[in-house]
């Protein structure tokens, strides 16, 4: 037990411990009007951030390499999960990505993106596989655009795409040469530039994208478009940002969220990094990319000296996942980005991310431990 205790990493968990609790810190802030308006949801957060510490704790004990014997069946479970939630799963705005069991809703694309990485680790990590083969190279796009599709159906094309930065990373890391990687890239890049200005000139005959989703990148490309509509939040979170300038308004000060102009709905889920920046300025943003950039560097940092391929892809996978999560979100609230839904990994308030993430982190911890063997 010393020994395990030993060999743990208490850079990453440290990392982790503290976005956790700045986590419950601006939920709460998020979710106070005045000394007599506060919500419930720091104290429900405080149990997702137990219930998720349970399972890091959990995950790490877990030997990783079990999962190995394990990656198909979890992958069918993840892809099943997703047709079901089409058909079965509660309908808000059109959209089909939660199951609901009474107040509690799981939505099942943040473990099937879990279940992309496990299964590609494995397949990928067997000496059996050959990473120079084109039929690796298309495997492996199968493999992850079964479920890439389920998401996108939903619709939640944000989720969707966090799940192309990490195949790529992963054939990588496999050993797949750069040159069809690069080629994808660039081809992904004509394609997004294709869409962009067929949208711009004939949105209405625009394919693939519903019109909630036209309307969002043609807000991102002009907010004046829609400033009062589906541009609000892009415009009111710039706003948040810019306005905390060096040190912020104070803790419970800030006047875009407690006034409620950053909308209430999504300010303690999607747009927490908006009621930070507000409150705590560019000091404590910059804190929040230190915390983020430790845990995203140890992951890979674990995966450079893990005992075997899979334990390598499965920490490099994760950690890939955890920063399109962080680099996705900020940019979208600071207007870089189209807005898209993406949680903030460890702050956004939310249950099934929180689980998922924090599981994901402590199989990351478990091949730590067993990097000596």
């Amino acid at each position: 037990m010393t020994g395990r205790l030993y060999r743990f990493d208490w850079f990453i968990f440290s990392a982790i411990t503290v976005l956790l609790v700045l986590s419950c810190v601006f939920i709460y802030s998020a979710d106070y009007r005045n000394d007599h308006a506060v919500g419930g949801l720091m104290g429900r957060q405080i149990v997702w951030v137990l219930v998720g510490l349970g399972c890091y704790a959990a995950a790490a004990a877990f030997d990783y390499r079990k999962l190995n014997s394990l990656h198909w069946w979890i992958y069918l479970a993840g892809v099943l999960s997703l047709v079901l939630v089409l058909f079965l799963g509660m309908s808000v705005y059109g959209a089909h990505r939660w199951f609901s069991f009474g107040s509690m809703t799981v939505q099942p694309s943040e473990f099937a993106k879990l279940a992309v990485i496990f299964t590609l680790a494995a397949w990928l990590g067997d000496p059996a596989t050959d990473a120079e083969r084109f039929k690796t190279f298309l495997m492996a796009f199968l493999l992850a655009g079964i479920p890439f599709l389920l998401i996108a159906v939903e619709p939640d094309l944000g989720s969707a795409m966090v799940i192309l930065p990490i195949v790529l990373l992963l054939l990588f890391c496999a050993g797949v040469p750069l040159r069809p990687l690069l080629t994808l890239i660039g081809a992904g890049g004509v394609a997004l530039l294709i869409l962009v200005i067929w949208l711009l000139f004939f949105p209405d005959s625009c394919p693939l994208l519903t019109d909630y989703q036209k309307s969002r990148i043609l807000v991102y490309l002009n907010v004046n478009q829609d400033p009062l509509g589906t541009g609000w939040n892009k415009l009111q979170s710039q706003i948040a940002v810019g306005s905390g300038g060096l040190f912020g308004k104070g803790y419970l000060k800030g006047t875009q969220n407690i006034l409620g102009f950053l909308p209430r709905t999504v300010a303690p889920t999607d747009f927490i990094y908006s009621v930070v920046a507000e409150e705590t300025g560019f000091a404590g943003s910059s804190l929040l990319l230190v915390l983020y950039t430790t845990v995203v560097v140890r992951c890979m940092h674990t995966a450079v000296i893990a005992r075997d391929t899979f334990g390598r892809l499965l920490s490099a996978g994760i950690g890939v996942l955890i920063f399109s999560h962080v680099f996705v979100n900020i940019a979208m609230t600071i207007g870089l980005m189209p807005i898209t839904g993406v949680p903030l990994p460890l702050m956004s308030y939310g249950g099934t991310f929180m689980v998922s993430i924090m599981t994901a982190l402590g199989l990351v911890q478990s091949v730590y431990l067993r990097r000596r063997i």
